[in-house]
């Protein structure tokens, strides 16, 4: 959940957003170092009278500038390529959710359980200390410490199933099912929120997933 104000990036709830915020950090440490030598450069050129007349090649200087830059992207690319087959890489499951966007909420299926509607609370009903625009009537609960693999479709136009410190933003399309791996780390409440554009009220679309012991899970499911 972020807050006004917030600086970094929301403590991840799941392996995939560790690997998310990991990557982040390395990818910055890199450009900075890029915009400081770029910077320190531009400060030389700037405050530097000298000329030369003689120099007119330098086959050393044109090779390095060709191998570091170079050898910083293959740096940065690995990670990036490692995170992205990461995300996509489809573990057994030992639970199964369906979520599917309408105009303008969520339907929820969880295969020999339970399946519901959820709709955004409106703000004439939030009670003290509920968040605006982020409550639903009915929360999804999973068990944490489980695999889980999320399947989201829709039943109209484009959404997107996005759960920001899950590190979960799925796609939502009409007639096609897509799936990923979610894995909680702890209990918890975590919101998300529609991340498409689906019409006029494509903002009150919220997602609230609720992590619960597995024990809890099950006795709520009975």
């Amino acid at each position: 959940m972020s807050y006004w104000g917030q600086k970094l990036l929301l403590d991840p709830a799941s392996p995939i957003q560790e690997e998310m915020i990991l990557f982040h950090d390395h990818a910055m440490v890199l450009l900075l170092g890029i915009f400081s030598f770029v910077a320190f450069l531009g400060m030389k050129l700037i405050l530097n009278k000298f000329s030369s007349r003689n120099m007119l090649e330098a086959q050393m200087l044109e090779t390095i500038w060709t191998i570091i830059p170079a050898l910083l992207l293959v740096w940065l690319a690995f990670p990036s390529l490692r995170l992205l087959y990461l995300l996509d890489e489809q573990s057994k499951a030992d639970l199964f959710l369906k979520s599917t966007g309408h105009q303008w909420y969520w339907s929820y299926e969880i295969p020999s359980l339970e399946s519901f509607d959820s709709y955004m609370i409106s703000l004439k009903d939030l009670n003290l200390g509920d968040y605006s625009l982020l409550e639903v009537d009915n929360r999804v609960t999973l068990p944490y410490n489980v695999n889980t693999t999320v399947i989201t479709t829709s039943a109209d136009v484009l959404h997107a199933f996005t759960i920001p410190s899950v590190g979960m933003k799925m796609d939502s399309v009409p007639g096609r099912l897509n799936s990923m791996n979610m894995f909680l780390n702890w209990p918890g409440v975590y919101y998300g929120q529609c991340s498409e554009i689906c019409g006029a009220n494509h903002s009150f679309m919220p997602i609230v997933v609720e992590a619960v012991h597995v024990h809890d899970f099950f006795f709520e499911s009975a």
